[in-house]
């Protein structure tokens, strides 16, 4: 049958109503989204969207290549975390010293909950795992760990001199002073641990808290960097503005301004550390005047002034440097402690330096200077 044009307008508007009428009675398609969702590693699998489903265990999880040890066990070796075998407390908890039955002495650091981000065990054997890929002479090694009752417990080797920041700060009767030889292996020793960290590890790895109490010593004065792997416990803007970083002096000025931490962070505060094996003082003073509180501020203008370099000099050493490596070190720092982080080198530069400053030194030894300590 053959319609008038006007039939056939009638017709297709009663068509076109009609299959409007059933599209709306339809439920809008769902979106389709084949782009996977973002991967957060600090966040856990059953929290918002994924509450009512199942936990999925993770399973990108490294084999652990550490000892595992039982709260009894480090109860028994700690005497009951007993306040006589406290050697030490910093952001993440308190550090003991642990006599084991062996005979073996080792120190056990005992997290605190709230530093874990969701305070779960998970959390913290994404840690352990972590941490256990980490082998450098200059890191501090984790021998094992215990998760076990809701504690949280890390097993590191035990080095009997203890941290840079006490040898050179605490005043004992009759101390003795790190010798200027000493100085710089310590130096040389924690710049080829940050490099490890910045230029071998994949991905780079900041250090965040580093600082001359977190370098510990061995019998022969060779440095272990602690607290390495611990960057993912604290975002930036929590650091930037946590108590311990901005009046202890190691506060780089882009962290103070943005919170943003980076590599070229850790490079000015290894800058700060050298700054103290330089001078013998603490990064931050409150008991000095204004104007010499922050060591940083009041050394800086003084590094490539030659006489003002010697007034500088940490008293302890007795006037038994070299003043060639002496003025080298103070190069290194001024380049390290630049405001412009962009300007600061690579650890690995700043290795190659004092690498060539030991070469030196070697080639010119002083006969008077034979030990570590003077």
């Amino acid at each position: 049958m053959c319609l008038s044009n006007e039939q056939f307008s009638v017709e297709m508007k009663k068509i076109q109503v009609s299959s409007t009428s059933e599209t709306r009675t339809l439920p809008p398609p769902a979106p389709l989204n084949l782009k996977p969702p973002p991967i957060d590693r600090h966040k856990s699998f059953d929290e918002d969207d994924l509450s009512d489903k199942p936990v999925a265990k993770k399973v990108n999880i490294a084999p652990i290549k550490a000892a595992v040890y039982s709260v009894a066990d480090l109860q028994i070796a700690t005497d009951s975390f007993n306040i006589y075998n406290l050697v030490g407390e910093g952001s993440f908890g308190r550090v003991y010293k642990a006599q084991f039955s062996d005979g073996k002495v080792l120190a056990v650091k005992k997290i605190n909950s709230s530093a874990l981000p969701n305070q779960s065990s998970d959390d913290f054997i994404e840690l352990v795992s972590n941490i256990s890929r980490l082998h450098h002479p200059n890191l501090t090694e984790l021998v094992g760990y215990c998760s076990e009752h809701g504690q949280h417990l890390l097993v590191y080797e035990f080095y009997k001199n203890g941290s840079l920041h006490d040898l050179l700060h605490l005043s004992y009767e009759n101390s003795k002073s790190l010798s200027w030889n000493a100085r710089v292996k310590v130096a040389l020793g924690t710049a080829r641990g940050l490099e490890y960290m910045h230029e071998v590890c994949s991905p780079s790895l900041v250090h965040k808290n580093f600082k001359s109490a977190n370098i510990l010593l061995d019998v022969e004065l060779n440095p272990h960097l602690s607290d390495c792997g611990f960057e993912s416990l604290v975002p930036d803007s929590e650091f930037q503005a946590s108590e311990q970083n901005m009046a202890s002096g190691y506060n780089p000025p882009e962290v103070s301004m943005s919170g943003q931490y980076t590599l070229k962070s850790d490079v000015y505060n290894f800058g700060v550390v050298m700054l103290e094996l330089l001078t013998g003082r603490k990064a931050f003073d409150s008991s000095r005047t204004r104007s010499e509180q922050s060591l940083v501020r009041w050394a800086t203008p003084q590094l490539h002034d030659i006489d003002a370099l010697d007034r500088m000099v940490d008293p302890g050493l007795k006037g038994l440097y070299p003043a060639k490596s002496l003025s080298r070190f103070a190069d290194v720092i001024a380049l390290c402690v630049q405001p412009e982080p962009e300007f600061r080198p690579p650890m690995s530069e700043v290795v190659q330096a004092l690498v060539r400053l030991v070469q030196r030194a070697n080639m010119s030894k002083r006969m008077d200077e034979p030990e570590d300590y003077v």
